[in-house]
């Protein structure tokens, strides 16, 4: 049965995803962004779809909707660092006062709501790989602490809402993710690469490039946080790719794809740069039948060919 649905964050890379996928599943779908760090041109696909309502509106300030809402996917947060680095107040409010006035809204809906959170709740893991059970290793007062804290405590009020209020509220810790609709300069590591191999510039890889993540697609994440959504559990799941590369690995994938001529060269380590980044995947596997499909040397060949065209 067709639902109404809310996406904050609808302009950004995961939320834009996430309004096209829904509204082919046939939902109605009212996206919302203030557009700091979301590009409407991510949502031109929604657009032409009639189930689909855009609104801006920073989710930091209180605000109403005339229609009843059944789910809400609340993915409204800056996520590269770049951004957040850059927009540090704005990035703790929206984990904040956002969280609270999406929780608010939820409730007086009766809708249930899910909450982007992220690998960054572990910081710069001791435990590896990561399972929710893990607590993390953050540095509060960090360089990348603006993230890392705003989607902790996000968390911890979901849990709070969940507990007090008896609501529906799902948790779902994002790890890297990748795919088309990223921006050239949202300073993510594969977009990184795949701009600069395409400009044939230098490829920068930080520190000896060893530091490890784990890349998922993003057609791969979708699907698992919409599985999420419609499951029965309501604790924190990780959805993510367990096969773990290092940043140098990914650099040579990108010049291999894109017969590139750049070069490697290296320059310092960032503060709090995670050494290693691994999601434990076992809960996604076993409450929600979901692992990801989508190898990395095809997901990447995907990517390039969007930024090719573009």
């Amino acid at each position: 049965m067709a639902k109404t649905i809310l996406v904050t964050g609808a302009a950004g890379f995961l939320g834009s995803h996430m309004c096209d996928y829904l509204l082919a599943k046939g939902h109605n779908v009212i996206g919302m962004d203030n557009l700091v760090t979301g590009a409407e041109e991510n949502l031109a696909e929604a657009k032409l779809n009639k189930n689909f309502k855009f609104i801006k509106q920073d989710i930091s300030e209180k605000f109403e909707l005339t229609e009843k809402i059944d789910q809400i996917y609340n993915m409204a947060c800056p996520a590269s660092p770049i951004d957040y680095q850059k927009l540090p107040v704005e990035t703790l409010l929206v984990g904040s006062y956002g969280m609270r006035n999406m929780l608010e809204f939820a409730k007086k809906h009766n809708a249930r709501i899910l909450q982007a959170s992220t690998s960054e709740v572990y910081g710069d893991p001791a435990v590896h790989p990561q399972t929710e059970e893990y607590w993390g290793n953050v540095n509060s007062i960090g360089l990348r602490s603006c993230y890392d804290e705003s989607k902790r405590f996000s968390e911890a009020l979901v849990m709070a809402y969940q507990r007090t209020h008896k609501m529906e509220t799902r948790i779902v810790r994002i790890f890297n993710t990748y795919g088309p609709k990223m921006r050239q300069d949202d300073g993510r590591v594969v977009s990184n690469f795949i701009v600069q191999a395409l400009a044939g510039e230098p490829i920068t890889v930080y520190g000896e490039g060893n530091q490890t993540r784990s890349f998922c697609y993003v057609s791969d994440l979708i699907e698992g946080i919409h599985r999420l959504m419609n499951s029965d559990y309501s604790l924190p799941v990780n959805i993510g790719n367990p096969n773990e590369f290092t940043i140098l690995e990914l650099a040579e994938k990108v010049i291999a794809l894109t017969n590139s001529k750049s070069k490697i060269v290296k320059e310092p380590l960032p503060s709090d740069d995670p050494a290693r980044r691994q999601p434990d995947i076992t809960k996604a596997k076993k409450i929600l039948k979901w692992e990801p499909k989508v190898q990395l040397e095809e997901g990447l060949k995907r990517t390039v060919e969007y930024f090719m065209r573009n």
